[in-house]
């Protein structure tokens, strides 16, 4: 979902006594107790980003009297940390969307981007991943602001991924090949791979730039041009990356970035009659209203990336220690905002009880509070909205009858924090079994045989990803091919890689991230077929 800023480890008594309880430390509020942030980056950017230049929002009206226009119109980002306003960012609506599709046709139609030679793309993309790189402390700062994530995980992981993405892409812009056909009479075929033109790219407030470049990069390498729509949670790092992608010489009109909400710029982005195709990750429910959308218009192509319920399966011959790990990362990574989250966690009876106490004991040393803090494992929810439906889940497992085995409650006074929660005596029926939760919400199960994980791991309408843990080849062989998943992580789990596919099948989605692979939805193939006369063979 879509895709994925905290206190600053002050004590406040509640917390200490809460923490207690949930075997989780918890702590909130800033060098002054109050909430404080410890560091903020500079705001610099937050206006629309529409043919290489920042600007208001089309919603501004005209002032007789003072014969000007007034800013148009903006809405808040906050700090989930306090819920305090950030800053206002332009809000673009239907008539912002025309204004940078028709940048980006323009740039596709007559511009030099995809007339560029392959190599010459990838010169301009990797000079982008440069600047980048030279931003990273900046970049990682306004994740940690705008969502929530401890600031030295955004550091080494999301800004690292952005490098490694745009770089990866970088180097495949120039390997974009067709085929040549054996026809089966006197006529010589061979086939292109041409872009599509211009590419919308909605993308989640989880991981904001990486999901940034996850799209961008292959679109850009495959010489298309982009109106990128930010979640409206954050959008703050796609402006300054819009900001990076001038100063790395990429075209005006290449990258366009849309502020604002799904229901207007997002709508106006999926029901564009010129725009060609349609890259989104966030939720099902918005998946399928963008597949709507496309049907209405113009059937431009879609590729979604949507939720998941993956299991995480540990068999009896485990290392106990490294299955706790994983599941604990793979649940708690970026405070359960993932889409491909192990949230149900089956183990099997021989090591269960086992696994169990080694995972409460561990819990004691996990910290929630300031991202801003290198002591904190776990910042914030995005927004208040997302907090609030993440309680509510687990108010729902408590009704249920589950057992809470850690955490299950807010976690200090001001901002949007949650003790990561774990559930026992969880049944697959439960709502917090079967829905996405997106938050620190762990559902801890047992099974007795190989049959009865491989059928209660396909037993959801989600196919995103899934990891086991188990030192029997045969028994992960099965297992790899046997659950119906877009990946399949073998004692690891988030092993995420830009050279490696990523996406899901059933109500998942359909279409890859990362690798050759996510060069295909922004490629058309066009078959060009000559006859042959007097040719010796065929």
């Amino acid at each position: 979902m879509a895709s994925e800023s905290e206190s600053n480890g002050h004590h406040h008594a509640g917390d200490e006594a809460r923490a207690e309880n949930s075997g989780a430390g918890c702590r909130h509020g800033g060098d002054d107790g109050g909430g404080t942030p410890r560091t903020t980056p500079e705001i610099r950017y937050t206006k629309l980003f529409i043919n290489g230049r920042f600007v208001d929002a089309a919603s501004g009206t005209y002032v007789a009297v003072l014969r000007a226009s007034s800013p148009g119109k903006t809405f808040e980002t906050r700090d989930p940390r306090t819920g305090d306003v950030i800053a206002r960012v332009a809000e673009g609506d239907k008539e912002d969307v025309d204004l940078a599709v028709k940048a980006a046709r323009e740039a596709f139609d007559h511009g030099e981007w995809p007339r560029m030679s392959g190599s010459e793309r990838g010169r301009v993309m990797a000079k982008y991943a440069e600047v980048v790189e030279r931003h990273a402390d900046e970049l990682a700062a306004l994740e940690s602001l705008d969502a929530g994530k401890p600031l030295a995980a955004a550091r080494a992981v999301d800004v690292g991924e952005c490098v490694g993405i745009l770089r990866y892409f970088a180097g495949a812009a120039d390997k974009i090949h067709g085929e040549t056909l054996k026809m089966s009479r006197q006529l010589q075929g061979y086939t292109l791979r041409e872009p599509l033109g211009v590419a919308g790219l909605i993308v989640p407030w989880n991981f904001p730039a990486i999901m940034f470049f996850s799209k961008v990069s292959p679109a850009l390498a495959a010489g298309c041009t982009v109106v990128v729509k930010p979640a409206e949670q954050t959008p703050l790092s796609a402006l300054f990356l819009a900001h990076l992608s001038k100063q790395a010489g990429v075209p005006d009109g290449v990258i366009n970035v849309v502020t604002g909400f799904g229901p207007t710029a997002g709508a106006a982005i999926s029901s564009h009659m010129d725009v060609d195709v349609v890259a989104f990750t966030g939720s099902t429910e918005v998946g399928r209203l963008i597949m709507e959308a496309s049907a209405k218009s113009n059937l431009k192509p879609v590729a979604l990336e949507l939720g998941g319920k993956s299991p995480f399966i540990v068999f009896d011959d485990a290392d106990l220690d490294k299955a706790v790990e994983l599941a604990i990362g793979g649940n708690f990574f970026n405070k359960g905002e993932a889409c491909v989250a192990g949230s149900r966690v089956f183990v099997q009876e021989g090591i269960y009880d086992r696994f169990e106490q080694k995972l409460a004991d561990t819990m004691k040393s996990w910290v929630v509070g300031d991202p801003f803090d290198p002591r904190v494992n776990q910042g914030p929810q995005v927004d208040k909205a997302q907090y609030e439906r993440v309680l509510g889940y687990i108010e729902q497992g408590k009704a249920e009858g589950a057992t809470v085995l850690t955490g299950g409650k807010p976690c200090g006074k001001k901002g949007y924090y949650i003790e990561p929660t774990i559930f026992t005596n969880v049944k697959d029926d439960m709502v917090i079994a079967r829905e996405e939760i997106f938050g620190p919400v762990m559902c801890l199960m047992k099974f007795k045989t190989v049959e009865e994980a491989i059928e209660r791991a396909n037993g959801t309408r989600y196919g995103l990803a899934a990891g086991l843990v188990t030192r029997d080849i045969d028994v992960a062989n099965r297992m790899a091919r046997s659950i119906r998943a877009g990946v399949v992580w073998v004692n690891c789990y988030f092993a995420m890689d830009r050279s490696c596919p990523f996406g899901g099948r059933k109500m998942s989605g359909f279409g890859k991230d990362d690798s050759m692979h996510a060069l295909d939805k922004f490629l058309a193939v066009k078959s060009v077929v000559t006859p042959v006369h007097g040719s010796p063979w065929f």
